[in-house]
């Protein structure tokens, strides 16, 4: 069974900055396109940044310039290093293949108070 282990969600004020990181099994890892996926309270979870195995990044219109996804490949982790945080970034974020496994991890809240 997959596991995706999600870490690194908090609490912070409109501005402020969180790093989520993201541990994969290494067969899961290695080959694949790793994303995050944000999940709004009440609403579909989505993709919000992707990173190829070898480094390149796509970004939502909703976060780009403010998040950077990284991977580092020697650990099996994927980042997301989140700045200028908005009362819209709330909710539990996900990482996961793209396209994704079903087998989901728990997830990190994050919550941003205005």
């Amino acid at each position: 069974q997959v596991q995706l282990v999600e870490s690194g969600g908090g609490l912070v004020q409109t501005g402020g900055s969180l790093i989520l990181s993201c541990t994969a099994p290494k067969n899961i890892f290695r080959l694949n396109v790793m994303a995050w996926y944000h999940q709004p309270p009440g609403k579909q979870r989505e993709s919000v940044a992707a990173v190829t195995p070898v480094g390149s990044t796509n970004y939502s219109g909703t976060v780009k310039g403010r998040f950077t996804i990284s991977r580092d490949n020697t650990k099996n982790t994927v980042y997301l290093h989140m700045n200028n945080l908005k009362p819209e970034d709330t909710g539990v974020y996900y990482c996961n293949t793209i396209p994704t496994n079903s087998n989901w991890g728990q997830g990190t809240q994050v919550t941003v108070s205005s």
